[in-house]
């Protein structure tokens, strides 16, 4: 299993960016979290089939109707944990 860390830039809260993001982590069948951080960005660990990742790096990229993303930084890395489900953190 593949796993990404992620921050989003842009106006990516308020703006339903989290709740787009856990429902297509859903729809790929991709473990992990959401949750905006202090700075104005977001953050997103995800896990699952790195072709199912690259698909949901590609919706990241995308947005909510609502976002403007300027910015996903991308990192993949070994899997620390193991996930069961996606969620978002407030």
């Amino acid at each position: 299993m593949s796993e990404i860390y992620s921050i989003i830039s842009g106006r990516v809260q308020m703006v339903m960016f989290r709740d787009f993001v856990c429902r297509k982590a859903r729809l790929l069948a991709i473990v992990g979290t959401v949750r905006n951080l202090d700075d104005g960005t977001v953050e997103v660990v995800a896990q699952g089939d790195k072709a199912e990742l690259e698909k949901f790096i590609d919706y990241l990229h995308k947005g909510s109707l609502f976002s403007q993303v300027d910015d996903v930084a991308v990192t993949w890395r070994e899997s620390s944990t193991s996930l069961t489900h996606f969620r978002i953190l407030f």
